[in-house]
């Protein structure tokens, strides 16, 4: 089996977004298979439809198998590894403005709504953390709609690696982040992938 990567975009987003393709072509270099999914209905996600489609996209997951999300992808990552049958592990993930908590400055309309669906439905995140052995978490301390409270739960459950890069923002494309080096490292470290 080679070793796999999926991206996994976040709301609103897609898979040639931002920093995406810069990722892709990098860790297709390093010798991993890279996999980046369009979700459904990027613009009203929700867990019934985004978990389903990352869990065919990645039909049989194994620990060749590693996980980049970006917002609430990085929810939909931890959600579907939940669903993995105990004994399943997984490589590692590295999750970039990952929330479980909170978000801020969300537009009127039905974007609470959307937000308060992914933030109140149960997640067993004990469950990810006896499946995700290796994980890192990437957070920007002016990040407008991730705020730091959102550390907690990787740092304290999921034991990741915390990374706070400074004046970030949400690591968009449209805010300029068309490469993030760290997300590399982390994958080649968690694949023991000597550089």
């Amino acid at each position: 089996m080679s070793r796999r990567v999926f991206l996994v975009h976040g709301w609103g987003g897609y898979p040639n977004e931002g920093w995406f393709p810069w990722l892709k072509q990098v860790l297709e270099q390093d010798g991993f298979t890279v996999i980046a999914p369009q979700l459904p209905e990027t613009n009203t996600p929700h867990i019934s439809l985004w978990v389903p489609a990352l869990a065919q996209a990645v039909g049989v997951a194994d620990e060749e198998t590693y996980f980049v999300g970006h917002s609430m992808g990085c929810q939909a990552i931890a959600r579907y590894i939940a669903t993995l049958p105990a004994d399943v592990r997984v490589g590692g993930a590295v999750f970039v403005a990952g929330f479980f908590k909170s978000l801020t400055n969300l537009e009127k309309g039905e974007e609470p709504a959307i937000a308060n669906e992914w933030l109140s439905a149960p997640i067993n995140l004990e469950g990810v953390r006896d499946r995700l052995p290796k994980s890192v978490a990437l957070f920007s301390d002016n990040d407008r709609f991730v705020p730091t409270e959102n550390q907690e739960a990787f740092r304290d459950v999921l034991k990741s690696k915390i990374i706070v890069k400074q004046a970030m923002g949400h690591f968009s494309g449209s805010e300029g982040t068309m490469a993030l080096p760290e997300v590399r490292e982390a994958i080649l470290e968690m694949a023991g992938h000597v550089s």
